[in-house]
């Protein structure tokens, strides 16, 4: 069978971001100390760049209204969500104010946040911000990592969070 895509589609908005939520994904959130306080975010754009350098990236809306505080931090914590987090990512998509409350997470001596109970994390810099459209791609140095062997990531996939099953 051959498939016809025609060259001239209406890529509306809507249309993509169906076709992309086809795509699951891991969850992330991305936290540090800023002016003394918690700053975060979720992000479902995490992806590993480069062994050398040690590199990974995320992508962020320009229209972000977190990220231009968090990119003003030191260090960043970078923390792979549990199958369990699922109610933390909806909390951290809420009101900035209230994102971090009852939430367990570790601070770095450089001001990262990990969440506690997370998959793995990763302590990085800013190495670099490429403006991409509508989006952000930041690219983050790594300069220390930590992981589980046990249990499993959260994901997204067509916008619902959900967890690895075992193929048969």
């Amino acid at each position: 069978m051959t498939a016809f895509f025609p060259t001239n589609q209406d890529l509306d908005p809507g249309r993509l971001r169906s076709a992309f939520g086809n795509f699951p994904t891991g969850v992330v959130v991305v936290a540090a100390e800023v002016d003394g306080a918690p700053v975060g975010l979720a992000a479902s754009s995490f992806t590993s760049v480069s062994l050398d350098p040690p590199l990974v990236s995320i992508n962020l809306a320009a229209t972000s209204k977190t990220w231009p505080d968090l990119s003003r931090a030191d260090r960043l914590g970078v923390t792979v969500l549990a199958s369990h987090h699922g109610p933390l990512c909806r909390q951290l998509a809420g009101p900035v104010e209230h994102r971090f409350e009852g939430i367990d997470y570790s601070v770095s001596p450089e001001g990262a946040i990990f969440i506690d109970d997370g998959m793995a994390t990763f302590d990085t810099t800013i190495h670099r911000e490429v403006p991409a459209g509508d989006h952000i791609l930041v690219l983050l140095e790594l300069h220390a990592v930590d992981h589980r062997v046990d249990g499993g990531p959260l994901l997204f996939h067509r916008s619902v969070f959900g967890q690895l099953a075992v193929a048969e």
